[in-house]
Order: C-alpha cells, then sequence, then structure tokens
C-alpha cells in the first residue's frame, strides 16, 4: 500500500512539473484519446450555442486532460484518510452535478404532474421525462442554480439561484415550432411575483385584485415575503397549446375555436357536471370504477357555503357522463354553467370584458414582428406583454398610452406567444385566468410517462399505475 502511495505521488509530481512540451510528451495515447473525444463534444456543443468565444474552454479541457499544470487531481496522492475520503466524494459529487446541469439544461428534465388540470389525458402522480431538444432549449438566462432546484433548497428552504448575472434570452435550434395540440411544459407568466406565504397557489396579481396592492405588500404576517423571479426560475407549468401566435381564439360553450375554427378536443377533455341522485351517497367503489379522485370528490353548495346531500360537482368526460347517468339512483346529469360573475376573475384580472372561462374572447394571440393598434380599451389584453415580458414603461395618462415615456398608438411585439389550457376544461388555471405564454417561458414538451403514482391508493395497493410507465403522455397529437 505505502509503495502505490509513493509510486502515485511520483507519478503526479512528474505529471505537474517540466515545460508544456515535456508534459505533452508524457500524455498516454488513451488520454489522448479521450481529450479528442471530449473536445470534439465540446466543438459541436459551441457551435450549436453559436457563440465562438465558448471555445476558450478548450484550454481549460486541454489542461484538465493533457497539460495538468493545474494540479487537478493531487489530492489522489494523499495518505488513506478522511480528508482523502472526502475530496474523492466531492471530486464524484461535483463531476456529477456538472453533468446533471448540463443534462437539464440542453436535453430535458424530470417533471412532475401536480394537479388534475391535463386529465385525463395526464394523471396526478405522473412523473415525465420533459424534452428540451423539439423546440431547442435555452442558454440559461439564470446560470448560476442548483440543477436539482426549480426555484427552492428544500429543507434549507431558501433560494436555489444567485439573481446576477442575467443573460438575455435566447433559444438554440430545435427540431420544430411548438404546434397545437402540443403539450407543453413552460415556466409560469404571473410567476414573476411571488407572495411567499401562498407560494404557486394563489399568483400575487390574483391576490392584489382580491384583498388590494397594498395589503399583500405591507402585510409580511399573511402574504409573507414578496419576491421578483427570473424566468427560467419562475414555478414549471404544463397545459395543451390550442392557440398559435397571430391566431384570433375565441372559446363559446366550452369550445375553442382558432380564427373562427373549432378546435379539435382532445379525446378525453373534461367539463363540469352536476350529478344529482334520489338521496343515495356515491360510494367510493363508484368512484373508483369512474376513476375520479378523491381530490374530485365534491358535493355541491347552497348559496350559503352548505352542503347539498344529494347533488354533486363532478369532473367527467363525455362518456362518464353517460355512465354514471345509467345509475339507477341517479336522476340527472347536467353540464355545469358558470356564474356570470366570474368575469373579474378571468383575464385580463380585474376588467370586465363579460368573458367567463366557457365563453371567452375574441382575443388576439400576439406575434413576433406583428403590430397592434391599442386603445385605453384592449390595453388590458396586451399590457403584461408591453410591460412585464418585454421590459418596457407603461403608463396611460389622461387617456393617452406612453410606452417608454412616448404617447403611443400602437405596438410591435419582439416575441412569439401562445394560448395554453387544460384538458380539465373548468377546473384548470390556465391562459383564461392569466393570459398569454411568451415564446421565452417554454420549457419543453413531455416524451414519456416515466412512473406514474396513485395518491388515492398505498404504494403496494394500487399506488403505482403500471399500465401507465413509459406510456406516450399525448395520445390526442397525431
Amino acid at each position: 500500500m505505502a509503495n502505490d502511495i509513493e509510486k502515485t505521488k511520483k507519478e503526479e509530481y512528474v505529471r505537474q512539473t517540466g515545460s508544456l512540451k515535456e508534459r505533452l510528451g508524457r500524455v498516454k495515447k488513451t488520454r489522448w484519446w479521450r481529450f479528442a473525444i471530449v473536445a470534439l463534444i465540446y466543438v459541436l456543443w459551441t457551435i450549436w450555442m453559436g457563440n465562438p468565444w465558448l471555445l476558450l474552454g478548450l484550454i481549460l479541457l486541454a489542461d484538465i486532460y493533457l497539460t495538468q499544470f493545474i494540479p487537478w487531481g493531487a489530492w489522489k496522492g494523499w495518505k488513506p484518510g478522511p480528508m482523502r475520503t472526502l475530496m474523492s466524494w466531492i471530486d464524484a459529487i461535483v463531476y456529477a452535478l456538472v453533468l446533471v446541469y448540463f443534462l437539464f439544461l440542453f436535453v430535458g428534465q424530470n417533471y412532475q404532474i401536480p394537479s388534475s388540470s391535463l386529465e385525463k389525458s395526464l394523471l396526478t402522480g405522473d412523473f415525465l421525462w420533459v424534452n428540451k431538444v423539439t423546440y431547442g432549449p435555452r442558454v440559461p438566462q439564470t446560470p448560476l442554480h442548483f440543477p436539482l432546484a426549480q426555484n427552492m433548497l428544500p429543507i434549507l428552504n431558501c433560494k436555489s439561484y444567485i439573481e446576477h448575472p442575467q443573460l438575455d434570452y435566447h433559444r438554440l435550434k430545435g427540431l420544430r415550432n411548438v404546434e397545437r395540440m402540443d403539450i407543453v411544459v413552460f415556466n409560469f407568466p404571473a410567476g414573476d411575483t411571488v407572495a411567499m406565504k401562498y407560494g404557486s397557489s394563489e399568483d400575487y396579481y390574483s391576490l392584489c385584485q382580491h384583498y388590494g396592492h397594498d395589503v399583500v405588500n405591507s402585510n409580511k404576517d399573511a402574504f409573507g415575503e414578496i419576491i421578483y423571479r427570473p424566468v427560467d426560475r419562475r414555478d414549471n407549468y404544463v397545459k395543451r397549446c390550442l392557440g398559435l401566435p397571430g391566431e384570433t381564439i375565441q372559446i363559446k360553450d366550452g369550445i375553442v375555436y382558432a380564427d373562427g375554427k373549432a378546435v379539435p378536443q382532445p379525446k378525453n377533455v373534461q367539463y363540469f357536471y352536476y350529478v344529482q341522485t334520489d338521496g343515495t351517497q356515491i360510494s367510493d367503489d363508484v368512484f373508483e370504477e369512474m376513476e375520479i379522485s378523491v381530490a374530485d370528490r365534491h358535493h355541491a353548495l347552497d348559496m350559503y357555503g352548505n352542503i347539498i346531500p344529494n347533488l354533486y360537482v363532478l369532473p367527467m368526460t363525455g362518456q362518464m357522463a353517460k355512465t354514471m347517468k345509467s345509475k339507477p339512483w341517479v336522476q340527472d346529469v347536467q353540464r355545469f354553467q358558470p356564474d356570470p360573475s366570474e368575469a373579474l376573475s378571468t383575464y385580463p384580472i380585474g376588467v370586465d370584458y363579460g368573458w367567463t372561462h366557457a365563453n371567452y374572447g375574441p382575443i388576439w394571440i400576439p406575434k413576433k414582428g406583428a403590430k397592434v393598434n391599442l386603445t385605453v380599451e384592449n390595453l388590458p389584453l396586451y399590457a403584461r406583454c408591453i410591460k412585464n415580458y418585454e421590459g418596457n414603461d407603461l403608463e396611460v395618462k389622461n387617456d393617452q398610452i406612453y410606452i417608454n415615456g412616448k404617447p403611443a398608438t400602437s405596438y410591435t411585439f419582439k416575441m412569439d406567444y401562445y394560448w395554453m389550457q387544460g384538458d380539465n376544461r373548468d377546473n384548470s388555471l390556465d391562459s383564461r385566468y392569466w393570459g398569454f405564454v411568451p415564446e421565452d417561458h417554454i420549457v419543453g414538451t413531455p416524451s414519456i410517462i416515466l412512473i406514474s403514482f396513485d395518491k388515492d391508493h398505498k404504494l403496494f395497493d394500487g399506488g403505482i399505475r403500471w399500465n401507465r410507465i413509459f406510456k406516450l403522455p399525448n395520445q390526442d397529437k397525431k
């Protein structure tokens, strides 16, 4: 053992001494091959990134694999003991984190479905592999972040990123653009400002609308610290793309129309239905048969908030509604109709266009390079795009719109935007509530379901949905 240590020390000493020519002369052929492969991959990655300055990184790679002017592996010559063991662990962890960092940034990452907004296409508890290559990965806008956490470190409960430096948005070349009916993972557009005690359960702008801006920002005990999050550190959402840049979207009785043509309904699209029974309580066995999760089993409430024992409000597909209606103790099944007072909670929040989530629009989706004529009446539709997403100063004085201090009657958009909705149409917080999704918020598209857990069952008693493992997540995309 002692001889081996001395031999290692001697080898390290020899590698770390001498001129550049002497060092290169001592490099083994296998190490040259390893360097050649890594350098080739690095050069291809630099070409993909479109930034020739990154080629300077070849100098660092050459030193790691060949010249070793920096004593990268000096710790390997230390005597066996705690410090050498610690350094070996640090070396392995750093290598793994760097590998994961690049994998998550430029290839893809795992994502868990947290809610029922896309049921029955995707189920709560599905773990997806999100492909970033399809639309092209974004160059990180917040490069200094922990690769395994989106915005908060667990246990420590602190930010998982450092705000500075912030890089401009740039997307690498992908295989194609976002298409209609794609299931898309994106950063939550209204998640730029967050009340920490609410997190992603309710966005900051809805809180301000409900409680008042001054109340939310001055009451730290109730709402927590108010923080700003960079685009790529905002919470991840997943919805289906129903509207593309430059199209006019309108929703009539829950059906989405793009430029006047009905967008195909997903096969398993769900709506809320009222289910009236003869007084019989719907059993857990029936709910299991209908595949309605515990979280979605609701009684209807009267105007005072009291439960109506024989009336339920349940998310169901058309086929599920027919099956439920066939039950002998079911008296009636009717589609849920939204309350017109909902207009103030739809996008744009606080502006009454008379729209509900089931009857919405028409609304034009901004497109890169396209110009929209602005009026005081239509400005609320595009104010977030102009101000929050594209970084302009925007204000209205005496019914005159000013952009960056200059009077404006129109605006030309710098980015493409998309209209995203859930398949669980009456139980999805989507573009109808927080507006358009800018292209710089797009993360990727799910390519496969890795595994799926049913939280309503114990792990080995139906808790794993074996029939969903390695299933394609988007059966409706042809």
